[in-house]
């Protein structure tokens, strides 16, 4: 009997309400016919690639956006049919969709549940009105209480909180009151990710890029970002606080309860191969790095082909490390050997040496990983193992 080889799904919807202040995302409001063409022309991709990957096993499958669960019930039972049709997915597989607060309705959790999706994403961000409106939310909190309710009676029971820390004019306080909020629901998982200015959004427009205060949006005028210490007692504070409600943090900014760890999420961070679907939906198979076409109108018409990249095997071992480390468990020696060829201190020796010496890695049971200091500059330790 062959075995098959394990595979990582994601499925990328392009579309919401709006979109937010701060999202970088490829996505953006659509009309009903353009939802509908896109999921044909999404269907025809699976079809394809299914054929494609019959020696794989699906472990996991994440749907993200965008807003996935703006669409209708119907359109994700099409989606997930074609899914199962055309992939092998194991009985245990993790399947999870983000929803948005605004968007959930009791039809279409009951469609999700139908669907075999297992596990879901609320993106709730904030408990503040006055944070949710200035991050460009269409939620208010009463809205996600409404959605969290909903998912909770049509059985849900493995459920992720997205946070969003660091926004303008927060304080570790205010921040302090989004999380014990949040926590005080038990879900099994929060993520608290810090806000970044990216380029091309409206928070750049309004603070640029050192995240200065501007002016915008008919001259007013915007609170500043928190500076660094603020950030660092956020972030200090959200270990602090969460492990007070029997969370564990087993990424930088991951948090769950015992045995609801994101599966799909953690195959990103230990480098298992997954495959994209969806337009600007990227993948990663064997030493190949490659992605979907960005541009709507090519891949309606059938063309999703976009860039492909063959990664060296310089490029893996950076991966494996900068990938790894986000991890609060670290990398360990053994698999980098199995997987190189070379012994970690053969190829990293002196960078690990000099980053142990500053207190920003340590070893510890056999594994080499960040310790509480590294995790404050982590993009600095990152950095040193990129050449």
């Amino acid at each position: 009997m062959m075995i098959k080889k394990e595979l990582e799904l994601y499925v990328h919807i392009p579309f919401c309400v709006k979109k937010c202040a701060y999202c970088d995302f490829l996505s953006g409001p659509a009309g009903e016919q353009e939802r509908a063409s896109y999921v044909d022309a999404l269907i025809r991709e699976i079809c394809r690639r299914g054929s494609e990957y019959c020696g794989y096993e699906v472990s996991t499958v994440f749907v993200g956006g965008g807003t996935p669960s703006i669409l209708e019930g119907e359109d994700t039972a099409r989606i997930f049919r074609e899914l199962r049709k055309n992939f092998v997915l194991r009985d245990d597989a993790e399947i999870t969709m983000e929803v948005n607060p605004g968007t959930v309705t009791e039809d279409k959790t009951k469609a999700w549940k139908a669907c075999g999706i297992n596990r879901l994403s609320i993106g709730l961000q904030s408990v503040s009105s006055g944070e949710l409106k200035m991050l460009g939310r269409i939620h208010t909190y009463e809205d996600f209480l409404y959605s969290w309710d909903l998912v909770r009676r049509t059985g849900f029971e493995n459920v992720n909180i997205d946070l969003i820390s660091a926004v303008p004019g927060q304080t570790v306080e205010s921040w302090s009151r989004t999380l014990c909020t949040a926590a005080e629901l038990r879900p099994e998982h929060i993520s608290a990710y810090s806000l970044i200015v990216e380029e091309g959004t409206l928070f750049y427009e309004r603070y640029g890029g050192d995240g200065s205060r501007s002016r915008g949006d008919g001259g007013q005028q915007w609170p500043p970002l928190p500076d660094e210490d603020t950030e660092r007692e956020i972030y200090k504070a959200t270990e602090k606080i969460l492990s007070g409600y029997g969370y564990h943090r087993y990424e930088i900014s991951n948090y769950a309860r015992p045995g609801y760890e994101c599966r799909h999420n953690l195959g990103y961070w230990e480098r298992k191969e997954y495959l994209g679907l969806g337009l600007g939906a990227a993948s990663l198979i064997g030493e190949k790095r490659f992605s979907n076409t960005r541009d709507m109108g090519l891949y309606l018409d059938g063309h999703a082909g976009g860039e492909t990249e063959l990664l060296t095997v310089r490029d893996q071992m950076e991966e494996f490390m900068f990938l790894g480390l986000r991890k609060t468990e670290g990398i360990s020696p053994e698999d980098f050997g199995r997987k190189f060829g070379k012994t970690l201190s053969e190829v990293y020796g002196e960078q690990i040496r000099n980053l142990e010496r500053q207190g920003l890695l340590e070893v510890c049971g056999g594994r080499i990983r960040l310790t509480e200091r590294g995790i404050d500059i982590s993009n600095y330790v990152f950095a040193e193992f990129i050449f």
